[in-house]
């Protein structure tokens, strides 16, 4: 008799499973229809992402995983190159399809921040996962992005999200995520 319990619970816990995975699925559809997109590389906005940075921290602080963020600057880029607009647009679009190749899908997000900066958001990678990926990323974008007379400098820096020893909360604050970039910028060298 014990093993109809047992059975029961396992059938039980395996639909539980999948609802969860389902709903997982539609949410994240929900967010890819719902969310504000950069016109020009389809990634997430700042103000987008500056949210979702401090949901993830959030997350880091409740389940104690590392959370590490990849800035990535095409430096000085509009300043060194006198390409015309759509060139620039098109340069800009092949770097944004450099590292979506690289990510995570459903786990790492990206973003534009800013003209040529970018971020990327890695759940549960720590530091040296997300050196390696910076380091691949940047390659690709050297490898990848050929214009005629294009001159390209790829700045990466990568931070991770230390959870505090004694958290006393679970809600992220501007600061943190503040720090966080700084942290990744400063890193890069910009």
């Amino acid at each position: 008799m014990w093993y109809f319990t047992w059975i029961l619970g396992l059938l039980l816990a395996c639909s539980l499973g999948i609802i969860n995975v389902l709903r997982l699925e539609a949410q994240e559809t929900w967010d890819k229809e719902h969310i504000p997109l950069d016109p020009l590389t389809q990634l997430m906005t700042r103000d987008t992402m500056l949210g979702r940075l401090k949901e993830k921290i959030e997350n880091s602080k409740r389940n104690g995983f590392p959370f590490s963020i990849l800035f990535i600057s095409l430096k000085d880029f509009k300043a060194k190159n006198n390409l015309p607009a759509f060139e620039m647009d098109a340069v800009l679009r092949s770097v944004a399809d450099c590292f979506q190749d690289d990510i995570r899908a459903g786990v790492d997000i990206a973003a534009r921040m800013g003209e040529q900066d970018f971020l990327i958001a890695m759940p549960g990678s720590p530091l040296k996962k997300a050196e390696q990926i910076a380091a691949q990323i940047k390659q690709e974008i050297l490898e990848r992005v050929k214009v005629p007379d294009l001159i390209i400098e790829v700045a990466t820096g990568v931070a991770e999200y230390s959870t505090p020893t004694v958290p006393e909360e679970f809600s992220a604050t501007t600061n943190e995520v503040d720090e966080l970039i700084r942290v990744a910028t400063a890193k890069s060298g910009l």
